[in-house]
């Protein structure tokens, strides 16, 4: 999710287009909340593990 954020980020930036960026930052946001409640080992959504 971090990796697709990243990615829509820097489409969105170069082509200029609102949505992409927007979109992009949104889910590099959710990406790196998940990410670090995943490492502090809190369970997300019932779920210890996400894979």
């Amino acid at each position: 999710m971090i990796t697709l954020g990243v990615i829509l980020l820097i489409i969105g930036l170069l082509a200029q287009i609102s949505i992409l960026t927007t979109i992009g930052g949104v889910l590099l946001v959710v990406g790196v909340v998940l990410a670090v409640l995943g490492r502090v080992g809190t369970k997300v959504g019932g779920r210890s593990h996400w894979f």
